[in-house]
């Protein structure tokens, strides 16, 4: 088969298309021939060498994808060769054959194309985690949401609408801001504006909003400051840097909570795994969840879809398509 590999860590020019072995057929597993694979940071911090990679080069990135089952272990029951599945943390999913644990294969309903479920999955279970299970989104909720124009964010916005909350959204520029009020915001705010202030300003009461979604770091603290008494912040990533500790004394005095949110915490069995996927999925058909158009590459041309990501300058989705 043909993959994206890489010999050694270092920029996007390291990447290149080989032909490797095929992937082994093993107990509890099915071979899928990949349609569409996504893209996520996790793929250039391995890449870097900034995550530890297990066995030797040539290393095959990726973990996210969707595509045609070809090949089923004798162990293996309700899941057979031509079957449409889509999978995440499935490791070397960068190439044309992939194999898949039973316990990650995901069945797509025929209305979900390949395209949106490589775009929605890992993205998709985070957000709904979030608004579920981390704190239960309720109607009539203020929802502050971080980075409110990347690929979580929009999720967790059009989430958030379904669920009745009011939503303000927080981006680095009007161009953002644009993307993130047609994903549904009620209102977004830029970073370099005194967006605390403004954020009570907006909520209702004036007494700040119920709810912050905070994967930047760096600004935790203000997220405890925009959120009301017995409000709730959720902590979920760093993209902004480290955050400085939390004086639980703080909480006791405010009776504010910090909740920190790891999807694989939330997502350990194949059951849980269809169940987060089939809700994504009937809100993609009911038209109450709209992905944005995914920016699509050959894999061949790895190592383009990377430097984009790097870039910071697309939104929404970037697929390798085999």
């Amino acid at each position: 088969m043909r993959a994206l590999v890489f010999e050694q860590f270092g920029g996007p020019e390291v990447l290149h298309y080989a032909e490797i072995a095929d992937p082994v057929l093993s107990p509890g597993t099915v071979i899928v021939r990949t349609c569409a694979v996504g893209l996520n940071f996790a793929d250039v911090y391995r890449r870097r060498g900034n995550y530890h990679l297990a066995g030797q080069p040539p290393y095959i990135l990726g973990y996210e994808g969707a595509g045609i089952v070809e090949r089923v272990a004798d162990d293996v029951q309700g899941i057979r060769p031509g079957d449409r599945i889509a999978f995440a943390d499935v490791p070397y999913a960068n190439a044309e054959l992939v194999q898949v644990p039973v316990d990650r294969a995901i069945p797509l309903p025929s209305d979900i194309t390949f395209d949106q479920a490589a775009s929605v999955l890992l993205q998709g279970m985070t957000a709904h985690y979030l608004v579920n299970d981390s704190y239960a989104v309720q109607p009539g909720d203020d929802m502050l949401v971080h980075a409110a124009a990347g690929g979580v964010g929009q999720l967790l916005i059009q989430l958030g609408v379904s669920k009745g909350a009011r939503v303000l959204g927080l981006t680095s520029s009007a161009a953002k801001r644009e993307i993130a009020l047609q994903a549904g915001a009620d209102e977004v705010l830029l970073y370099d504006t005194d967006w605390v202030e403004e954020a009570i300003r907006w909520s209702q009461g004036g007494n700040g909003v119920r709810v912050a979604y905070d994967s930047v770091g760096s600004t935790l603290m203000d997220s405890f400051a925009a959120v009301q008494i017995k409000g709730h912040v959720v902590f979920y990533g760093m993209a902004g840097g480290d955050p400085v500790p939390v004086d639980p004394r703080m909480l006791m005095d405010t009776s504010k909570s910090l909740t920190g949110g790891d999807l694989w915490n939330h997502v350990t069995s194949r059951e849980d795994r269809i169940r987060r996927a089939n809700a994504l999925f009937e809100e993609i058909s009911k038209g109450r969840l709209h992905l944005e158009e995914p920016k699509r590459f050959a894999l061949s041309k790895g190592a383009e879809a990377h430097r984009l990501l790097e870039s910071r300058m697309s939104t929404g989705k970037i697929l390798l398509i085999p």
